[in-house]
C-alpha cells in the first residue's frame, strides 16, 4: 500500500484543480513606468520593426552593411544595459532594438538562401527535362 493513501479512498493521487494556470507574464512588484508595458509588448514591437527593416533591405531601400553594423551596435548596447538593474525601461528598449535588428539581419539572409535553393531546383529540373528530350530522340 502507498503511504499516505487511505484504504478505500479510490485514488492514489490527491485531488486538485489546475484549470486556472495562467500564462501571462509576471510583473515584479515595485516596477513602474514604461518597463512593464514594454515587456508585455516587446516581441510584437520587435517583429514589426524587424519586418519593416527586412522589407527595406530586401527591396533595396536600405543597405545591408548599415543593417549589419546597426545590429552589432544594438546587441552591444543591449548587453551593456542589461547589466544595470535600475534601468527597466531602457533595458526593454534595448532588447526591442537588438531583437528587431537581428530579425532585420536574418530575414534577408533567409531570402537569399531561398532564392539560391529555387535556382538550384530550376537548374536540376531543366537538366532532367533535357535528359528526357535527348532520351526520346533514340
Amino acid at each position: 500500500m502507498v503511504s499516505g493513501a487511505v484504504k478505500g479512498s479510490g485514488s492514489l493521487h490527491p485531488s486538485g484543480n489546475v484549470a486556472r494556470v495562467t500564462t501571462s507574464p509576471a510583473i515584479q512588484a515595485g516596477e513602474t513606468g514604461p518597463g512593464p508595458w514594454l515587456r508585455a509588448r516587446r516581441l510584437r514591437i520587435a517583429l514589426l520593426i524587424g519586418l519593416v527593416e527586412s522589407l527595406l533591405v530586401v527591396w533595396g531601400g536600405l543597405g545591408w552593411f548599415w543593417v549589419l553594423a546597426l545590429a552589432a551596435a544594438a546587441v552591444a548596447l543591449s548587453i551593456f544595459v542589461t547589466r544595470s538593474p535600475r534601468l527597466h525601461g531602457l533595458r526593454e528598449v534595448s532588447w526591442i532594438l537588438a531583437a528587431s535588428q537581428l530579425i532585420a539581419v536574418l530575414v534577408p539572409v533567409l531570402w537569399v538562401v531561398a532564392k539560391a535553393v529555387a535556382v538550384v531546383i530550376l537548374v536540376v529540373m531543366a537538366a532532367l527535362l533535357l535528359v528526357m528530350l535527348l532520351m526520346d530522340r533514340r
